[in-house]
């Protein structure tokens, strides 16, 4: 207090000096979980996933780590939230690239082009992406949340692929991005199994109101069929297939 009674900076209404330094003399860093994410993200890039600890990302993040937990609230939601973040950048990037015009073709080989790049920029971090529980069982990784899914049948609809034709794609699509993909960041030593599978935040993944998602809501059922058994025969008959060609061609 001065001697004509106001306040001291230290003492303005609405600063928190404890909020502005973070002990060494500077600012630290305004964080959100957007920050927060993309900062994990790039730490497992560097120094992989086994040794991301909340001490280690609020170290990267010039913050202590009880600082993160405001915005991200346990090692699980912060795996779910790399998860979730890294799928919704690429329908941003997808949904920006999206054109009539180009056919439904070109989507696909567009799609997983982006989704590829996903996995060999984080090739640590795609194995979380294919492993994590999915919101509803019908819902298949790497394309793995309910507006992805409503946007990848929505699209192919308007190409003119009916209900089943749609949902078959969305299988086949799925199975192939997500095995080639695993194979080939497996190859470059990535880890496809971790104890990290065992505390992914999990909460929020049960049946939920599907009303902003309208082709996810009539389709539920054949969403919903387990076609295992049919799609593995289907896959090795066209595998043979392909290898008769290769065979004939010689």
């Amino acid at each position: 207090m001065n001697d004509d009674g106001s306040a001291q900076p230290s003492e303005a209404v609405g600063v928190d000096t404890a909020a502005d330094t973070n002990g060494d003399g500077h600012n630290p860093p305004r964080l959100s979980r957007a920050l927060i994410l993309d900062a994990a993200i790039d730490f497992i890039d560097h120094h992989g996933l086994s040794k991301l600890t909340m001490r280690r990302l609020g170290a990267a993040c010039d913050v202590e780590a009880m600082a993160l937990y405001r915005y991200v609230h346990s090692r699980g939601d912060l795996l779910t939230g790399i998860v979730e973040h890294i799928v919704d950048r690429l329908l941003v990037d997808q949904l920006a690239a999206r054109r009539q015009e180009d056919g439904w073709q070109d989507y696909l080989v567009r799609l997983a082009h982006g989704v590829r790049q996903i996995a060999l920029d984080h090739p640590d971090v795609f194995p979380l992406v294919a492993t994590q529980p999915p919101e509803i069982p019908w819902v298949r990784p790497p394309l793995r949340s309910l507006r992805w899914m409503e946007t990848f049948l929505d699209t192919l609809i308007c190409y003119g692929f009916d209900d089943v034709a749609a949902v078959e794609a969305y299988r086949s699509y799925t199975t192939f991005l997500l095995g080639q993909l695993l194979l080939e960041v497996s190859a470059r030593g990535a880890q496809l199994h971790s104890e990290d599978d065992a505390i992914l935040d999990n909460a929020h993944h049960s049946e939920r109101a599907l009303s902003d998602y309208p082709h996810l809501k009539r389709l539920q059922p054949t969403l919903s069929q387990d076609c295992g058994a049919t799609e593995f025969e289907e896959s090795l008959e066209a595998l043979l297939d392909r290898l008769e060609l290769l065979v004939s061609r010689r």
